[in-house]
């Protein structure tokens, strides 16, 4: 049994106590809130103690493994204290609120050789994994271009944040993982319209070391929730419905198992057919904990990790950049937006630890 906490029981941290609650090999000993009524009351549905501070909660219960929900200003803050405190870590994405505050998290959580893993739920999509396993299999040939459309209402909870940092976080990453390759410039427009402070619409574009173009498109304007990803190369196109978990294929009729380069002067592209692959499937979050439990006990490997995060979170700095200043931003590793800055980070990035094991 593993002894875990979670820190922060607002929208998300309400579920990761439930499905904490639901995990056999976890027992959830304590959840904190600042919110004195919100934690008491949270507490009594579960059966377990409330507590308003974490440094006395870790004192007392002693959880080897916290889950942080918090507003994303507290996360540097909070997540620092507990890996100091001898606990392994997952936090909601993003990461922390600066690019500094990130790559201090990413050293830290490997010099201490604690368990280090950020939210970035959809990686554990049934429908993305199944994308990634096919993609990696040469099923589509080479790509082209990824689109994500993540659009939806405006959620008032959240005041701390843009559009950007809390939802194209989820496409920055997921797009490198699918890619395998690294972005090397971006260029976005945003507009403010319902947020008080921040931007509530975003268009962006990267272009990827392997020639990928991709093209995200972000609101919270839209009065209807959509989260789709297209992903189109030489055989075709994959289209993924992150709400339903459906995963579908529309077929490249020209190739038909022919290679690309013999084609693409004589004719091209046309319409095929399509294809619904049928998908096994399962909630994100319940996957997403069971990996950070099995990595505390030493079992898996933290396919969402800090170091990930970071780098989402750099490229989401850029892009906000990009928008307000006007212009294209270069992203490498010498850059303003370069994944490390020191020897020191940079060699804390390839440890061993498991805080940075990946898949």
């Amino acid at each position: 049994m593993v002894r875990v906490a979670v820190v922060g029981v607002g929208v998300m941290g309400k579920n990761h106590v439930r499905v904490f609650q639901e995990m056999p090999e976890v027992e959830l000993v304590a959840i904190v809130d600042k919110n004195q009524d919100l934690a008491e009351q949270i507490g009594r549905i579960h059966r377990v103690p409330a507590y308003f501070d974490y440094h006395e909660m870790v004192a007392r219960e002693k959880p080897v493994a916290v889950s942080v929900a918090v507003p994303t200003q507290d996360h540097y803050e909070v997540v620092k204290d507990l890996l100091e405190e001898g606990c392994h870590v997952l936090v909601e994405k993003p990461i922390a609120a600066t690019i500094e505050e990130a790559q201090n998290l990413v050293h830290l959580s490997a010099q201490l050789n604690r368990v280090f893993m950020v939210g970035h739920i959809e990686r554990f999509n049934p429908a993305i994994i199944e994308l990634k396993r096919r993609l990696s299999s040469g099923e589509l040939g080479r790509v082209f271009q990824i689109n994500a459309r993540r659009l939806g209402p405006f959620p008032p909870r959240i005041r701390d944040v843009g559009v950007v940092m809390d939802l194209a976080t989820h496409d920055l990453d997921i797009m490198r993982y699918l890619t395998g390759s690294e972005v090397v410039r971006v260029f976005a427009e945003t507009r403010r319209e319902v947020h008080s402070s921040r931007e509530d619409l975003f268009i962006g574009t990267l272009r990827f070391a392997n020639s990928t173009i991709g093209l995200l498109e972000i609101n919270w304007l839209t009065p209807t929730k959509i989260r789709e990803l297209y992903v189109t190369g030489e055989r075709g196109m994959f289209l993924v419905n992150y709400i339903t978990q459906d995963i579908y294929f529309f077929e490249n009729a020209e190739t038909n198992g022919s290679d690309w380069s013999a084609l693409s002067l004589l004719r091209g592209v046309s319409e095929g057919s399509m294809m619904k692959y049928a998908i096994h499937k399962k909630e994100p979050l319940r996957s997403e904990l069971e990996a950070f439990v099995s990595c505390v006990q030493g079992n898996g490997l933290c396919i969402s990790n800090g170091y990930d995060a970071y780098v989402a979170l750099a490229l989401a700095t850029a892009l906000i950049e990009s928008a307000y200043e006007g212009g294209v931003k270069e992203v490498s590793r010498d850059g303003p937006y370069r994944y490390a800055t020191t020897e020191s980070v940079s060699r804390g990035f390839e440890t061993k630890s498991p805080a940075l094991r990946t898949q």
